[in-house]
């Protein structure tokens, strides 16, 4: 499958074995400072071992379509996914985003990258609504949800503890209705 290319060279693909060097150095490395932002609440000796594990699997399975590298000139800087809330054929399907090197935070690849994993995935499911999930603390990643159409559907209070302060669960939704696909 040939992924749309944006101006900015940001494309979602389907992993390679070249990119599996990568995702094994930022995804098992209790230190690096993605961790800071994607679901930090989690102990990082736990997440380590269950990421060390998981890209171990990447090596011996097929890339699935419902997780793609996020590709930058030629280059793996990160991984979107989504998963069907139950029950299937329900019509509900949360997103994820990952982009592992701070050198490309800040310069619009993420909101690019999720607007081209919305746009595959109303375009290969029965998507009705999709969501996405942080934590409060997570601003940049609020802010380029609601950049591409999402809106903020709840919020626990406090639900989060993050370096010994509380910090709210956010979801955002969006209807596939609402969709405008970018130009």
């Amino acid at each position: 499958m040939t992924a749309p290319t944006s101006p900015s060279g940001v494309t979602l693909r389907g992993r390679r074995p070249r990119d599996l060097p990568v995702l094994r150095r930022w995804l098992a490395d209790p230190e690096a400072e993605w961790r800071r932002w994607d679901a930090p609440y989690f102990h990082a000796a736990t997440t380590t071992a269950s990421l060390s594990a998981y890209v171990d699997r990447l090596d011996r399975t097929p890339p699935r379509p419902d997780e793609r590298v996020i590709d930058l000139n030629g280059e793996c800087v990160g991984m979107v996914n989504r998963s069907e809330e139950d029950p299937a054929g329900g019509g509900w399907w949360d997103l994820g985003i990952l982009i592992y090197d701070p050198r490309h935070w800040n310069l619009g690849l993420g909101t690019r990258a999720l607007e081209l994993w919305v746009e595959a995935t109303l375009n290969e499911t029965d998507a009705h609504v999709l969501t996405f999930t942080t934590w409060g603390g997570n601003e940049r990643m609020i802010r380029a949800a609601q950049r591409i159409g999402f809106h903020e559907a709840g919020r626990v209070r406090e639900a989060r503890l993050v370096a010994g302060e509380r910090h709210d669960s956010v979801r955002l939704d969006l209807l596939r209705r609402e969709w405008t696909a970018p130009q």
